[in-house]
């Protein structure tokens, strides 16, 4: 087994984050479309809306986390959403993803952000193990209600 490493992308990481991010939203149920894949992640890098992180193994991509940036009122500090969290097949069960979420945790930590907060799908076991495992919490105090406009 090579060297896992993780770091945060910049946008010359671009070709190697477009096939993981298409088959990150294939995996979701969405169709492949890496032109559009490539277009969303380019304007998220020239806006500074996101910070991605994406792990190799050896020279190897195999994964990415994607956080967004916002803001609690109520703490008055900056916390973000762990959007998108992807391990291509060939590197699971290797540390992949514990390596992505220990980065986004130290960036995290690093800008006096207060909380990290993502969603994971019910039926989705092996991700909810992963992060509890992790030290990530279930929400026992907000139910999550979303209203899809269009």
């Amino acid at each position: 087994m090579n060297a896992v490493s993780v770091r945060q992308a910049v946008l010359s990481d671009l070709e190697d984050l477009v096939p993981l991010f298409d088959q990150y939203r294939r995996f979701q149920g969405q169709p492949s479309d890496p032109a559009a894949a490539r277009a969303f992640l380019s304007e998220r890098f020239d806006h500074g809306e996101s910070v991605v992180f994406i792990a190799h193994d050896g020279t190897i991509p195999v994964g990415f986390a994607q956080l967004y940036p916002s803001f609690s009122s109520v703490s008055l500090s900056r916390v973000f959403v762990l959007n998108d969290l992807f391990v291509h097949e060939s590197g699971r069960r290797k540390g992949v993803a514990s390596r992505l979420l220990g980065a986004i945790e130290a960036y995290a930590l690093a800008v006096g952000a207060t909380r990290l907060s993502l969603n994971v799908a019910r039926n989705n076991g092996s991700a909810q193990e992963l992060y509890v495992s992790q030290g990530w919490k279930p929400d026992e105090q907000f139910y999550a209600y979303h209203r899809f406009p269009r």
